[in-house]
Parts: C-alpha cells; structure tokens; sequence
C-alpha cells in the first residue's frame, strides 16, 4: 500500500501541522460570505547571497568606487546604464527601474546594512539560521515564520503557503503550512488512491490521524478549486517569465480567493556571483538579468494587487551581502551585511532604513565586508508585530533581545 507521504507528494501538495479541521469547503471560493480580508505577510528569500552593494548601490561614497574599479555602477546620470536615484546617496540598480514607481509612492522602504549577527560565511547555514530566525543555533526545528503565526482554534487549511515542491524551512513548524508547486497544473494524479485514503482515514479511531485527514483532504480540494478558476491578473499587470515571478501570481490567487492566507513564502536562486557579476553594458549581464526578474516580479504582483497591498507587506532577505571589494575574476565573495526591501501599502516607503557604517577600511567587517548595523530580526519582529498582531516576539525570534523598532510601518 503506498504511503500517505507518497500520495500528498504525488498530488503535487505536501502538508505540515495538526489542527482542528475547518469547514471551509462547506461554500464556494469566492463566495459573498468570504471571511473579512486579512493582513498577510510574505517572505521572499534571494538564495546565494546577492550582492546588496549593486543592487542598492551606494553612488554618494568614493569608497564605493574605489573598492570595485570594474564591477562598480555608474553614477546616475538619467540614462539606462546608471543608478537610479533614489536620496542622493543611494540608488537603484538600473535593472531594478520598475521598482522606482513604488518608491516615488512611498510603497518601497530600503533598510541598509541589515544582517545576521552570526559570522558564518557558509550559505547552508547561513540561510538556516535565518529561515529559522536563531542565528548560530543549528538546533531550532521550525521557522520564525510558522512562529509568527496567532493561535487560531479553527485555521484555514491555507493559512500558510510555501510555494515549491515542499514546506520552505521558515514555515516548518507546529501550525499547518502547503507546499504548492503551481495551482494551474494542480491536480489529485490518482483519484482511486484518493478515494481509497480518505476513507481509510476517514473510519480511523485514531483522532489526531482522522483530523490531519481531514485537513489535507480540505487542503487538496480547496487548492484545486482555486486552480481551476480562470484567472487574469488586474490593471494590465504583466508578470515576467520565471519560477520567481509565478510564484508571486500564484500567491496572488490565493490571495484574492479570500479563503484565510495569512503568511506566503517564495524565493529566487542564482545570487552567487563570484564570477563576471558585472557584463560590459551594467544594465545587462547576469546579476542585471536576475535584478530584473526580481524587481519586474514585484512590481506586477504589487500592480495586480491594486488596493489589497493596504493589506498585505512584503519584505526580502538574502542570507549575507558579499565582499565590498571585487575579486579577480570580475565578481564577488561570500560577505557580511546587506540590504532588505519591504513593500506595502503600511510600510513608511520611499526612505532608507538602518545606519549606514561606511566603507573606508577602518569601517568594514574583518577588513573586507560591509558592517552590520541593523539585525535582521529587528526588521522582521516590527512586520510580525504590525502586520500578523503577533506580539509574542521572545516566541518567534528567541534569545533576541535588540528589539529596537526601525520605524518601517506607518502608526
């Protein structure tokens, strides 16, 4: 008999939690009597480690330009191939040009110089420590993002969506979290097995085992009923080509579906550049082309969201920044600090977050990265806070103690 786990994997769904069971399936998706819309957060991870110097590039300081002779961005100068000016002292990377909107409407925060305290340059544990929101502490078994959750006594089975083929480690944890590759192509592969499951299940004695059923058969209908809805995004927005950019549509499903999405997860690989980070033309190249997947994704998402961004704040995190100064071969090294974007319609856009340490020699961690002034759990504890009404922040991030608030959401 094939096992449960082979049969969620199969069904292009994979779950994880225990709750009670709700009944959401007792009405239509989209149904008048949909619950009140909810705040929701979404986490975006850029795996690899981007190089937080060229995308928010800080053209107001020589150091900068010393430090990177060849890979550095020029200057603006308002054509395609320089910064785009954001203060005087920061700016865009030029691929990042359908992000500026946002930022001129004060939707787009930009915090500097953020990080983990953890020295690791290890991109396996770097990421783990801040997936799982305890930096130097390989022993935390869920996320900071399944933590952030409310006790709820009957949770929609949707609450928490991981997009990809299983449960990201930031959503792992005690409250149920999905795992969904694409709700276009989701689909039950073998109905017989299905049938079969849920009525074995459905007779058990045992309770825990009866309801986690329960659960992940609500789950797999109601994630399908969603899916077979034709679907076109709002206000003409147009999302890219790439795993990145679907994803954040897919979430845009869920969340006009109003069936209880509280916390989504997706991520965007491919940020190791140690190698030619840079092409001859800075608008071009490899890091511009992740750059533009990256910002042209988030401006659709906020665009085909229209006013329902007033509920919802995004932010993105990579696992550290890179070296100040380029290599040899036109790239760049494992670092330290780096920079976080937060966008929303509560976010207090349109500034510059953190303390800016500089870049002369003196400044730099170890002699060769960017320092960190702001700990990333202090960008994180403020959204939980404001957005999911989580106040329990010893909970979500423990052994933090510098909850010093960095001012991201408006009062």
């Amino acid at each position: 008999m094939p096992t449960r786990r082979l049969f969620l994997k199969s069904s292009a769904l994979a779950m994880f939690g225990v709750g009670s069971a709700p009944l959401w399936l007792s009405r239509a998706v989209y149904a008048k009597d949909a619950p009140q819309r909810r705040k929701i957060l979404i986490a975006v991870f850029q795996r690899g480690a981007v190089d937080g110097l060229n995308v928010v590039v800080p053209h107001a300081d020589a150091a900068y330009y010393a430090l990177r002779p060849s890979i550095a961005l020029p200057r603006p100068n308002r054509t395609e191939s320089t910064v785009i000016d954001l203060d005087g002292h920061f700016g865009l990377h030029p691929a990042l040009r359908s992000l500026k909107p946002l930022w001129d409407r004060k939707q787009l925060a930009i915090v500097e110089a953020v990080g983990s305290p953890d020295p690791t340059r290890s991109h396996f544990d770097a990421q783990d420590y801040m997936e799982s929101g305890t930096p130097g502490m390989k022993a935390t078994y869920d996320g900071w993002l399944n933590r952030a959750l409310c006790p709820e006594p009957k949770p929609s089975p949707v609450r928490a969506v991981s997009l990809g083929a299983e449960v990201a480690r930031t959503l792992r944890g005690k409250n149920q979290a999905l795992a969904i590759g694409n709700l276009n192509d989701f689909q039950v592969k073998d109905q017989r097995m299905a049938s079969t499951f849920e009525s074995l299940y459905g007779v058990s004695g045992d309770q825990v085992l009866n309801t986690t059923a329960r659960e992940t058969f609500d789950a797999v209908r109601l994630v399908k009923s969603i899916g077979d809805r034709p679907y076109t995004p709002a206000n003409s927005a147009k999302y890219p080509n790439g795993r990145f950019a679907q994803s954040l549509q897919q979430i845009a499903r869920i969340i006009k579906a109003d069936v209880g999405l509280e916390v989504a997860f997706t991520d965007i690989g491919g940020w190791d550049t140690h190698v030619n980070e840079v092409d001859a033309q800075p608008h071009q190249g490899r890091l511009a082309q992740l750059l533009r997947e990256f910002g042209d994704g988030l401006a659709a998402f906020a665009l085909d969201m229209g006013d329902r961004m007033e509920d919802i704040t995004l932010v993105t995190m990579s696992e550290f920044g890179r070296t100040a100064r380029e290599n040899g071969d036109r790239g760049t090294d494992h670092g330290h600090a780096n920079v976080m974007f937060a966008l929303g319609g509560n976010i207090r856009g349109g500034r510059v977050y953190g303390e800016w340490p500089g870049l002369q020699p003196e400044q730099l961690y170890e002699g060769r990265d960017l320092n960190v002034t702001t700990d990333f759990r202090a960008v994180l504890s403020e959204l939980v806070a404001g957005q999911l009404g989580n106040l329990d922040l010893r909970h979500v991030f423990p052994g933090f103690e510098g909850m010093k608030p960095t001012g991201l959401l408006a009062a």
